[in-house]
Parts: C-alpha cells; sequence; structure tokens
C-alpha cells in the first residue's frame, strides 16, 4: 500500500497550480471599495489540491497596527528605480489559509490613505509592480499566473513581456487583468507615465500605452495582458460601446476574444443572516416571515423613525457618487416622500449628494434617516431590517450591494446594467418569476415607477412579495461559484 501512495503524491504536486493576485488593496489589511473584497475572498475559494493562491500588496502604514504586528519579515533587497537604489522589505502573514505578501517602503507607502494624490499614486503603483515581480525569485514563488487587478498592477503584464522576459524565472508567466471600473485607469502624460514606469519609447504609441496623447496604465496592461476579464457578463459587453467604454471601447472590442466576464461573489460566512452578530435578529429562508420584521422595529427605533412595521423601508448602501444614480433620487425626493414609506440611507462621497441626504432627513424627518458616514454593522441593519435595496446606476460594473440585499431578503429595485442586470431577475407577476425589480432607461419617473410598483407588490400582495423573497434567497452568489469560473481560466491560460 505504502509504495502505492508515493507516485500518486508526486502526480498531484505536478498538477499544481501557482496563481498570484497583485492588487493595492485586500481585506482584511486595507479596503477602499469592493476590490479589496474581491482579492481579499476569492483566493480562499480555490480548490486547494490543484491551486497555490497568494497574495501580494502594498504594505501601507495605514493597515492597522494589529495587523502589521502580525507580519513576520521575509526578505529584503535594494532595486533601481528612477535613479535611485530603494528599498524593498517582503513581510507575510497567512491569514485563513492564505499566503498574503506585502511589500514594504516607507516612503512610497506612508500617509493615512491608501490612494489620494494622482501623481504620487502612479510613480508609487509603477515601483509597487516592478517590485513585486522582483520579489518573486527572492520568495521563491514562481507563479504560472499573474492575476492582476485594476490600473494600480497594469504595468506587471506590460513588464512581463518586457524587462523580465529574458530571465528563465519569468518567461513562461502568465498574465490576466481584471477590470473592476474601467472609469479608473492611471493616466498621465507620456513624459511621465515614461519615467515612472522606465520603459522605452517603442511602448508609447497608440496601440500600446499611449491613449488621446497621453500615457495609460491601464490600457498597457489590457494591450498586454494573456487574457482580461471583468466583473460581469453585461459590463463585459458594455464596455466595447462608446458610452461605457472610457474612451478604451476600440481596444475592448479589439481584445474581445480574450475577455470575459465573471461575477463577483460575496462572503456568505460574513453576509448570513442567520448567524450575523450585528444584527437585532437572526433568520433565514425559512423563517424570515416572522423575524426579518424585529430587524426593521429595531432599527426604526435605533434612528428615531416612527416604529411601524408596516411601513415600506428602502434601503440605501453605497458610496455616494454621481455613478450610482443619486441624480435620479434627487430629482424624484420629494414625490418618493409623499409616499408612505421610509428611506434609510448610509454612506459617505461627493458633497452634493451628502448634503442631498441631510436636507431630506431634516425636511422629512419622519421619512428619511441619512446616516453619512460609513459603518460596517450599520450596512449589515439596514440590509435586514430593509424590504427593499435601491440601486438605481448610471453605471455598474458588478455590484456587491445587490448580492448582500438578495442573501437578506431584501428585495433589489435596479437599473438594467452591468452586474444590476446580470444578478437581479426582474419580478414578473404572470409567470411568477424574478428575485427583484428593475427599470431600463436611466430615467428618474421610470426608477420612481419601479419603486412604486414594488410598493404596490408589497402592501397588496404580501404572498407575492414573499415569494419573490423566498427566490432571492435560494440565489447563491457566493465566491465559490465565481472561483470555478475563474479556475477554467487559468486553466485554459496553463494550457491543462
Amino acid at each position: 500500500m505504502e509504495r502505492h501512495k508515493e507516485p500518486v503524491r508526486q502526480e498531484r504536486e505536478v498538477l499544481m497550480k501557482k496563481i498570484l493576485f497583485a492588487a493595492s488593496e485586500a481585506v482584511p489589511f486595507i479596503k477602499t471599495g469592493g476590490l479589496a473584497d474581491v482579492v481579499g475572498s476569492l483566493p480562499k475559494c480555490f480548490d486547494k489540491e490543484y491551486f497555490d493562491v497568494r497574495v501580494i500588496i502594498p504594505k501601507y502604514l495605514c493597515i492597522k497596527q494589529e495587523w502589521r504586528d502580525k507580519m513576520k519579515y521575509v526578505h529584503h533587497f535594494y532595486m533601481d528605480y528612477l535613479g535611485q537604489s530603494r528599498y524593498v522589505g517582503i513581510l507575510q502573514y497567512v491569514h485563513e489559509g492564505i499566503t498574503f505578501y506585502f511589500i514594504d517602503n516607507e516612503s512610497y507607502f506612508n500617509g493615512a490613505k491608501p490612494y489620494g494624490d494622482w501623481y504620487w499614486d502612479l510613480e508609487k503603483f509603477c515601483f509597487f509592480c516592478r517590485a513585486a515581480l522582483s520579489a518573486l525569485p527572492v520568495i521563491g514563488f514562481q507563479p504560472d499566473v499573474v492575476h492582476c487587478h485594476d490600473w494600480q498592477t497594469g504595468l506587471i503584464p506590460v513588464l512581463l513581456k518586457d524587462k523580465f522576459r529574458e530571465g528563465e524565472f519569468f518567461c513562461n508567466m502568465k498574465s490576466v487583468i481584471t477590470i473592476h471600473n474601467l472609469k479608473f485607469q492611471g493616466v498621465w502624460d507620456v513624459k511621465t507615465i515614461k519615467r515612472f514606469t522606465e520603459l522605452p519609447d517603442y511602448y508609447f504609441t497608440p496601440d500600446k500605452l499611449e491613449a488621446y496623447k497621453d500615457g495609460n496604465l491601464l490600457k498597457g496592461g489590457i494591450v498586454f495582458a494573456d487574457a482580461i476579464t471583468t466583473v460581469s457578463s453585461t459590463y463585459a459587453e458594455e464596455i466595447k460601446l462608446p458610452f461605457y467604454g472610457e474612451g478604451l471601447d476600440g481596444l475592448m472590442r479589439s481584445r474581445a476574444g480574450s475577455l470575459r466576464g465573471i461575477v463577483n461573489g460575496i462572503d456568505y460566512d460574513e453576509f448570513n443572516p442567520e448567524t450575523d452578530t450585528y444584527i437585532a435578529q437572526n433568520y433565514n429562508a425559512k423563517n424570515f416571515r416572522k423575524e426579518k420584521i424585529k430587524n426593521k422595529k429595531a432599527l426604526q427605533q435605533e434612528l428615531g423613525l416612527p416604529v411601524d412595521e408596516k411601513k415600506f423601508m428602502v434601503g440605501i448602501v453605497s458610496r455616494l457618487t454621481d455613478q450610482k444614480g443619486f441624480d435620479l433620487i434627487q430629482c424624484v425626493m420629494d414625490e418618493l416622500c409623499s409616499d408612505d414609506l421610509q428611506l434609510v440611507v448610509l454612506g459617505t462621497g461627493e458633497e452634493r449628494y451628502e448634503n442631498m441626504f441631510r436636507h431630506y432627513d431634516w425636511k422629512y424627518h419622519d421619512r428619511v434617516s441619512a446616516q453619512i458616514y460609513y459603518s460596517e454593522a450599520m450596512s449589515h441593519k439596514i440590509y435586514a431590517a430593509s424590504d427593499a435595496f435601491l440601486m438605481p446606476s448610471l453605471f455598474e460594473p458588478c455590484g456587491l450591494s445587490q448580492l448582500m440585499a438578495l442573501r437578506y431578503g431584501t428585495v433589489p429595485i435596479v437599473r438594467e446594467t452591468g452586474g444590476l442586470k446580470d444578478t437581479v431577475e426582474p419580478y414578473n407577476e404572470y409567470e411568477g418569476k424574478g428575485t427583484g425589480f428593475s427599470f431600463a432607461n436611466y430615467n428618474a419617473h421610470e426608477m420612481l415607477g419601479s419603486v412604486r410598483y414594488a410598493e404596490y407588490v408589497y402592501s397588496s400582495k404580501r404572498r407575492e412579495w414573499n415569494k419573490i423573497i423566498d427566490r432571492a434567497m435560494a440565489k447563491d452568489y457566493s465566491w465559490w461559484t465565481s472561483a470555478a469560473k475563474y479556475q477554467e481560466l487559468y486553466d485554459w491560460l496553463i494550457g491543462y
């Protein structure tokens, strides 16, 4: 028996595929948006028998001390960059079975936030891309695929085809770039980008890193990556059109053969109404009819709204930016507040939207509660307490909030764009289908019509409403589903 085991083990070793996620943020260490959730949660869901997935991010000084204290020093070296010899420290921490590497350089990664100054951000992420690749032989990890995320790591696919191609260590390495939001591209004048990337003139032509006479880091990543993904199938189609393509629609069309959309997931352990410690009353798909309502009453009480379980409560948890469709809400807010509903808003962002919600909170204090800050606990309470969840986005590559709403049996009301269209099936009263409500055009009264239709089904057809919740809570948007699709992509790239 013993003799038989050995060859099997060796065979498995041969089949182990090594993947490196390179990104600018990852939960639980540092988070500014949905990107961090993807990079922190997705690696845990790969089949550990066949995939060794690790993550590399900068070691920011603004990472909480408790995490920084746990990181172990691995090695350091000096790297020539912009005419100076610069320190590159490598630290490591294993979190939930995944090895995270941190690139340390205090002059680059200091500051109270990971981003902030565009010019400085461009330099430090060009440094990070070069340092991350240079660190791999030092730590002895040779990935088959480097999976890059957004413009901050857009230089890596270019470097793999340029500076790093000669060496034996890197010559077979493949790269994938995931576009989380095409709006952000890492753009500056050619001279600056040339200096920061240290690439020769050859790369600064319209078919490579130049776009509209500027240097563009994300474009470099898209041109040179072996495969491109984005975070939903609809968004993968939309970015081939001028309206959504942010000036790169021609490039997206030319690379359509290498582009695929894979919907993000959410962490089903973290977002679970049955075990969530943040909410007043736990519930599940079987008992939500009785138990979910207790969360609504608790939140009404906490926020000083009239405690009334019959009120139709609409939740919003979002960055307050124009991408998220708040000008539609602004347009019909008075009409919305003339209805018998409660609107609960949580988030920060552009001052005009923050002040708009503050104003309506003052004007309709019994109907609108504006929480202009961000709190994880409060977001969970809103997902659990609300009857419906409003996301009227102008564009939405994937969107995670609607997935959380579905998980908590809170019915999404969304505009049919990007990931919202892919994940929320509109209610059809004739066929008894659907997990939410949607509207097609970017139009305030069309949105208002959808909210009012949802309100009507909620108050007049409660059995139908509960069936929508049944179908919503039965959906599986966990990371496991996404991971299986990424595994297929890696297999295709590596050639297994």
